[in-house]
């Protein structure tokens, strides 16, 4: 079973070691310039940490890069540089939710150094939290990623080329965050007009129970909104009006300056109230 390094060891890329890891590869990461919370995921995760990101790129067959949207490219940049000192050249898979102009980019910084790219997007929530997520991966190289063994995780081949497994998840996550986001204005505005509780009951008759999802959301709207401006990219780039996005983006941008946004999502309590949801919200 070939070494896989993972570069980003937070809630997804942790859970997906963990998988890698039960499927039977060797899974290293570094905790370098990494918060406690990482490295307590890390640790969870059963996964080898190294001392610094070099280690990783010398070690691995295939390099997974799970970081935060606006941090990918940064991310790519260090990757090349951690290349330079040594003779080895893993296959990157880039599965940031990013615009594929985004990843082309990252495909140029990675080239230069001989590194070749896959462009990957997830869909689902780390296996640890719940099996089924979806890996969208494309490129001419591809179908190595997808062969790994992914216990509790499927991936779908989508193409030949970089950038199209990226644009699957701008479409989606533009329907899932977006819907999340739609939720979240609905509540805000429906408790500064009183009618909280007969809009929560109207949504419940279409089968919608909005509070857990965005109680979730708001820990993660910090990086939210760089995936929201790169939507908005995407469907820019499509001849798309791109002004729906950047608003989200700034929906996102209230809600990570929020009390509740620096909680982590594992700990948020998924029974919370609407009332208590939004109250922490205006703090």
């Amino acid at each position: 079973m070939i070494t896989v390094g993972l570069v980003g060891a937070g809630h997804m890329g942790s859970g997906l070691g963990h998988a890698l890891r039960s499927g039977g590869h060797p899974v290293v990461t570094t905790l370098q310039g990494r918060s406690d919370r990482t490295a307590r995921l890390a640790h969870a995760a059963g996964l080898t940490v190294v001392s610094t990101l070099t280690d990783v790129v010398a070690t691995a067959a295939v390099v997974l890069v799970v970081t935060p949207p606006g941090e990918a490219l940064a991310a790519a940049a260090d990757i090349a540089t951690a290349s330079a000192n040594t003779d080895n050249r893993p296959l990157v898979a880039d599965l940031n939710a990013i615009a594929p102009s985004t990843v082309e980019e990252i495909a140029r910084v990675l080239g230069r150094v001989g590194l070749d790219l896959v462009d990957g997007s997830i869909s689902g929530p780390p296996p640890t939290v719940r099996p089924g997520a979806r890996i969208y991966l494309s490129g001419p190289r591809a179908d190595e990623v997808a062969g790994l063994s992914w216990p509790d995780v499927e991936p779908v081949v989508v193409g030949p080329n970089v950038g199209t497994a990226s644009a699957v998840k701008m479409c989606t996550a533009s329907v899932y965050k977006g819907m999340v986001g739609l939720f979240a204005q609905a509540m805000r505005a429906a408790e500064h007009y009183g009618v909280l509780e007969t809009v929560l009951a109207d949504l419940a008759t279409g089968g919608h129970d909005p509070t857990p999802a965005v109680a979730v959301a708001v820990t993660k709207a910090e990086r939210y909104v760089p995936e929201m401006r790169a939507i908005s990219a995407t469907q820019a780039a499509a001849g798309l009006p791109a002004s729906l996005f950047d608003a989200f983006a700034e929906v996102y941008g209230q809600l990570a300056a929020s009390e509740l946004a620096s909680a982590d999502p594992e700990s948020v309590d998924r029974r919370i109230s609407a009332h208590e949801l939004l109250a922490r919200l205006a703090r």
